[in-house]
């Protein structure tokens, strides 16, 4: 076992984890947070997508060890803009209908919003680029991109 120190939605964690443990089930597993979803096991579909020091990276492809000491968000974390009961992206998924079953929608949402933290306003074609690593099996995608839209048109500037 190997102790790993990791801050996740902000809050200070600490436990002992095997060594091979996927930070996907630490999350799941060690602190309950069950919206980040496992899909494949093997990084095609992006369920399981969180940010890892505000980048987006898929938690079945790195281990809890490597994310020692650094900070992770899940969709748990995510926080409301000021006026809105959602992170924008969130309130944009609701808004323009940009989920059908949610199986993906977690990772999705993690997807959107590190994008819309690099580029505030992103084309259609650069928003289809950042969700290539999400698959959607429902919604055809077109409806995601237009949630990405509407949180990019509906997110306050600082």
């Amino acid at each position: 076992m190997t102790t790993v120190s990791i801050r996740v939605n902000g809050i200070a964690t600490s436990r002992d984890v095997a060594p091979r443990t996927l930070l996907v089930h630490y999350l799941r597993e060690e602190l309950g947070l069950t919206g980040t979803h496992v899909g494949c096991d093997t990084s095609n579909c992006g369920a399981c997508t969180v940010h890892l020091n505000g980048e987006a990276v898929k938690s079945c492809t790195v281990l809890a060890v490597q994310a020692d000491g650094e900070d992770v968000t899940s969709i748990e974390g995510l926080r409301p803009a000021e006026g809105m009961e959602f992170h924008p992206v969130q309130q944009g998924f609701h808004e323009c209908h940009g989920l059908q079953c949610g199986y993906c929608t977690p990772g999705m949402v993690m997807a959107c919003a590190a994008l819309l933290s690099e580029n505030a306003d992103p084309s259609e074609t650069e928003i289809r680029t950042a969700l290539e690593g999400n698959l959607c099996r429902c919604t055809g995608y077109q409806m995601i991109v237009d949630s990405v839209r509407w949180a990019a048109e509906h997110t306050p500037t600082a």
